[in-house]
């Protein structure tokens, strides 16, 4: 009898089903392209739902996150190509324009990599890693 009372206490206290866990091949993909610095071009399969930042770790581009998406700093820096800036379907903050505002290489396109927001109409999207400030010494 106590073991029946600890099941039906379970059951009323923990959810009914454990969280999904999705292989990667169940999460919806587009194509990304990035631009690196040095202008060679690379093609992922970013997730939907995912960050063009996280997207960009996950496959190793040269992309940094110092601030680790929290819209302190502009070390993910984009440029989205014109095309597909209105795509995006969101403007930027004023956390985030403050942010470009400091970013080297700013365009009317720029956009913090950390909040774009990949979703299915950005398949064969192209944005740009600028280069870096230049060092003076």
């Amino acid at each position: 009898h106590a073991m029946n009372a600890l099941r039906s206490l379970v059951r009323r206290t923990l959810p009914l089903a454990p969280p999904r866990r999705y292989h990667s091949d169940q999460v919806k993909k587009v194509k990304i392209r990035f631009i690196d610095r040095d202008g060679d071009a690379c093609t992922v399969n970013a997730h939907v739902g995912e960050s063009l930042m996280k997207t960009a770790h996950r496959y190793d581009i040269d992309l940094e996150g110092a601030c680790d998406g929290t819209i302190a700093c502009c070390t993910c820096h984009l440029v989205v190509h014109p095309e597909w800036y209105d795509k995006i379907g969101s403007e930027p903050c004023e956390d985030e324009l403050d942010m470009l505002d400091m970013a080297y290489g700013l365009t009317d396109t720029s956009r913090l990599g950390c909040q774009v927001i990949v979703k299915p109409e950005l398949e064969g999207m192209v944005v740009r890693i600028p280069p870096y400030e230049p060092q003076y010494t």
